[in-house]
């Protein structure tokens, strides 16, 4: 027969236990991040530079920041790695903008293809806790294509810069 006091103990302990099993789960999953607001200075910056360079992406500028945000990645990856596998969006198929799978992956539309690119990049065992070279280096290796990656996360920095300082 269990004593009262012995209950109590168990009911405490398992009470004890039952967040440090949350706190392990939590750890693996994307923590959930406000959604980008219209007036952040990055989703204007992100839709100037589609529009400048003619791609259809523009319309998916949130869906970028918001999961650069979410995967902890920096905002202009993703979109450079559009620019450069896909042309901003101008030939993909399957809604792989990303290139992912050497352009095989389907995915349902084109925002869970950035979603699941994002997560990957940061959470799967070949790319976390690497810098945006590593990252790249292990998305292609060939050496072109990280500097091809490198200018466009550049180029989409000078589309924020006024014109007049975007010139020097």
């Amino acid at each position: 027969m269990v004593s009262p006091m012995s209950r109590r103990l168990v009911v405490f302990a398992g009470l004890l236990a039952a967040p440090v099993a949350t706190a392990v789960t939590q750890t693996k999953v994307p923590a959930p991040q406000s959604p980008v607001k219209p007036t952040d200075k990055r989703l204007s910056i992100l839709q100037k530079f589609f529009r400048d360079n003619g791609c259809p992406l523009g319309r998916h500028a949130k869906d970028f920041i918001e999961a650069a945000d979410r995967n902890h990645l920096d905002w202009r990856l993703l979109p450079s790695i559009s620019m450069v596998e896909s042309g901003g969006g101008k030939a993909y198929r399957n809604n792989n903008v990303l290139g992912w799978v050497n352009g095989e992956q389907k995915f349902p539309s084109v925002s869970a293809g950035i979603r699941t690119v994002a997560e990957r990049l940061s959470y799967s065992r070949l790319y976390r806790h690497k810098s945006v070279d590593r990252i790249l280096a292990t998305y292609n290796p060939l050496p072109e294509y990280a500097r091809r990656v490198k200018l466009m996360m550049r180029n989409i920095e000078m589309a924020g810069l006024p014109v007049e300082s975007a010139a020097n």
